[in-house]
């Protein structure tokens, strides 16, 4: 095999295992991620349930990092996702452990030119999308035969969404696989016959009903909900969370009366261009907007660990769907609270009155006053990791140039091409007239609110 390139692996130091966990604000792997990582270094196939938020991305990719060949310059492990958002999702934490290694994801919305440029110089771990992942091999015909490790991350979303045909496609073409991972947060799916296990390990740490977390219902008079949902939010408060909608013309619906509402929020959902809704997440992890409007799109591999509640203002038709809504917060032993806007006379699902949830009337909240205005904005930068553009570049810049202080910059996303920043509103303007068309590293950018 060929040796190494600089773009495969950056340095050649490997991370101890304290050093990583130490990135993720954590000392030690939790009971699930133990016994995950000493079945997945026994080489054998490994089927891994465990509920949204404990840690499934960290488990697997703590000890399959150990077995990447710093002298092979092929694809070595290939991660087969249900959607964008999580393949973004993953290649971040792959980055953020700071192996070195070098890692792309590949996915629908995305310029194929992109794809092709990143897959020039091949990454040792592939992130994609089973559609674009099986197009990118038709297309660039580029060598599977170092691909030892076959990771489907919530592989029943994967089979859910129809996935099915370019996964048997993927995975008949990969001729020198020895170990295949599995995850998913729920254990009613059935595993097909095309993904080839071979006597795996299951750990199951998925418990039987919901997660471990508060389920309140705020009823109200009104059987059009939407007439009650801003004195919901008062009674809530000022804090993170997602509202669910089950479609997106209600979900539009439900936009049009937070704006007439001077209620600030992000949509998100399938209808949305790519670009748009990768900038309603970052805006809403930086803490620009605290509430995000959502279809069940949000529901699965969405890893923002700030949420505070949950709010359905349309309930799914089934348990599995509620509890991956609800998986959105409480996570990793954080609190959360999920909340159901009732209208008194609707009759809950079955599944949701065994929950035997607390009822309370909100009509009299009338005076309660609604969420504060966000006081974050977040700024669009045009360099990114390709321009060999960091944090403490961005940091730098708008600390010294811009002259902000350090607890006016928030959460700092550097993407491939560009780069996002939360700021504090009051700083926004300021920061833009004395740091646009400036030089960052070697690259001129341009800085401008979104």
């Amino acid at each position: 095999m060929s040796k190494m390139t600089t773009d495969q692996k950056e340095n050649s130091d490997e991370l101890p295992q304290n050093s990583i966990l130490s990135k993720f604000g954590i000392t030690a792997l939790n009971p699930m991620q133990e016994e995950a990582s000493k079945a997945i270094q026994s080489k054998s196939d490994v089927v891994l349930l465990s509920p949204t938020g404990t840690g499934k991305t960290l488990a697997f990719l703590l000890p399959l990092i150990e077995t990447l060949d710093q002298n092979c310059a092929e694809i070595q492990i290939l991660i087969l996702v249900p959607s964008r958002e999580l393949a973004q999702q993953i290649e971040q934490v792959t980055r953020k452990m700071g192996s070195g290694f070098k890692v792309n994801s590949v996915y629908g919305g995305r310029s194929g030119q992109l794809d092709k440029i990143d897959l020039k110089h091949k990454p040792a771990i592939l992130i994609g999308t089973p559609g674009r992942v099986a197009d990118r091999i038709r297309r660039d015909r580029f060598s599977l035969d170092s691909i030892h490790t076959l990771v489907l991350d919530e592989y029943d979303k994967s089979l859910e969404v129809g996935f099915e045909n370019e996964m048997t496609e993927i995975i008949e073409a990969l001729p020198r696989v020895k170990q295949r991972i599995l995850t998913s947060a729920t254990s009613e799916v059935e595993i097909p016959p095309f993904v080839g296990l071979q006597k795996p390990i299951l750990i199951n740490h998925v418990p039987e009903g919901v997660s471990q977390l508060i389920i309140k219902t705020l009823l109200s008079s009104e059987k059009d909900k939407l007439k009650t949902l801003d004195r919901a939010l008062a009674f809530i408060g000022h804090q993170p969370g997602i509202i669910f909608c089950n479609f997106k013309d209600a979900l539009e619906r439900v936009s049009d009366f937070l704006s007439e509402h001077h209620i600030h929020h992000q949509s998100f959902h399938g209808g949305m261009e790519q670009i748009d809704r990768e900038q309603s997440l970052i805006k809403f992890r930086n803490g620009t907007t605290q509430l995000l409007l959502a279809t069940d799109l949000a529901a699965r591999g969405l890893d923002i660990p700030e949420i505070k509640f949950i709010l359905h203002y349309h309930l799914p038709p089934h348990l599995k769907e509620f509890t991956h809504r609800n998986g959105r917060t409480a996570r990793m032993n954080r609190d959360g609270i999920a909340y159901i806007l009732q209208w008194n006379e609707e009759k809950l699902p079955d599944f949701i009155q065994e929950l035997a949830p607390e009822s309370l009337n909100i009509e009299d909240q009338r005076e309660a006053t609604l969420p504060a205005p966000v006081e974050w904005k977040t700024l669009y930068i045009t360099g990114g990791r390709r321009d060999k553009i960091s944090k403490g570049d961005v940091a730098g810049l708008f600390l010294k140039q811009g002259e902000a202080q350090k607890d006016q910059i928030g959460v700092i996303e550097i993407q491939q091409n560009c780069a996002y920043v939360g700021v504090h509103a009051e700083v926004a303007e300021m920061l833009i007239q004395k740091t646009n068309n400036t030089k960052l590293k070697k690259k001129k950018v341009r800085i401008s609110l979104i």
